[in-house]
């Protein structure tokens, strides 16, 4: 099982000085309140028989997260069920993604779990039978519902999106923005679960709030749309895709082997939709507005100067409250 370090330090004391990192020391010296805290809130039940564990270890990796690895004893079963009562003690909303594979490394198990469903119950295909393709659509399904939910309660994106768009001046402005947004976060979204490129939360997400206190700076000392406003969406985006990045990796995506694809396409598509969902309501407002002289000249300046206003409060929060 894969954590993000604040997320464990949720479960056992990790954080000794209080300082708001983990250090490997302080790991070593709390590794094993961790282990018997997810010793107790991970459950297996084979064939009605809860299992104990044989082993149990954890270590704090280079990327800052926790991997935690259980081992069991080998036995036949036919039916696996998978509890984490882990998640009851982490944030509203989280969710742990859970993959079960054969002895060739092949998938074909895949859930999201949550605090109301924080068990599945997994049915051993036979020799000659494989659910894999019915999984696959269940699977594709939770990470495109998880990606439009992240955008949609994502208010840091939604009002970077709308610096943006509120001095758009019609429909082909509109999507040259979008599209250049989508691009770059669906680039460093895709690096960042394949692990190939790893940039701390603790510096993608005070960028993200200053993404959006220079949008709003820009909109109220340039005015109305620059020519080279594309190339805002595509820079700050490509930040935007590793603070994207980091809802998988809470949810697990990108620390094991096999099934990284499907969920890293479905999430994106997922993010795409809301957006389309989010624009498609707000973009005729912000146009039907732009036709009165006075929204121009008092209106969006005030609104851009809100924008500024919450961008730098997070970006108070997020570098000097966290």
């Amino acid at each position: 099982m894969t954590l993000a370090v604040k997320d464990a330090a949720q479960i056992a004391e990790l954080d000794e000085n209080h300082d708001g990192t983990v250090s490997q020391a302080e790991f070593g010296r709390r590794r094993s309140q961790l282990d018997a805290a997810v010793a107790r809130q991970i459950v297996i039940v084979a064939d009605g028989k809860v299992l104990k564990d044989n082993s149990i270890h954890s270590r704090l990796d280079e990327t800052n997260n926790v991997e935690a690895r259980l081992n069991f004893h080998a036995i036949g079963f036919s039916s696996l069920e998978i509890q984490s009562k882990i998640i009851a003690s982490l944030p509203l909303g989280h969710r742990q993604y859970l993959q079960v594979q054969n002895l060739r490394g092949q998938t074909f198990f895949e859930r999201l779990l949550s605090a109301a469903t924080d068990r599945a119950t997994v049915e051993m295909p036979p020799p000659d039978a494989s659910n894999r393709p019915f999984e696959a659509v269940r699977s594709f399904t939770n990470f495109l519902c998880l990606g439009v939910k992240h955008i949609l309660t994502g208010y840091d994106h939604l009002l970077f999106l709308f610096g943006l768009l509120l001095v758009a001046r019609g429909f082909f402005s509109s999507l040259g923005i979008i599209t250049s947004f989508t691009i770059a976060h669906s680039i460093t979204l895709a690096v960042a679960t394949l692990n190939l490129v790893e940039i701390p939360s603790r510096i993608v997400e005070p960028l993200i709030a200053a993404s959006i206190v220079f949008v709003g700076a820009e909109n109220l000392l340039r005015g109305d749309i620059p020519k080279a406003r594309r190339l805002v969406p595509f820079g700050f985006g490509l930040i935007h895709g590793f603070g994207f990045a980091s809802a998988l990796r809470e949810a697990g995506i990108g620390s094991g082997a096999g099934g990284v694809m499907l969920p890293l396409f479905s999430f994106n598509l997922g993010v795409e939709l809301g957006q389309i969902m989010v624009a498609a309501v707000a973009l005729p407002v912000i146009w039907k507005l732009r036709e009165n002289p006075i929204f121009i000249a008092r209106w969006a300046p005030a609104c851009s100067a809100a924008v500024v206003i919450l961008g730098s409060f997070w970006f108070v929060q997020r570098v000097w409250m966290t």
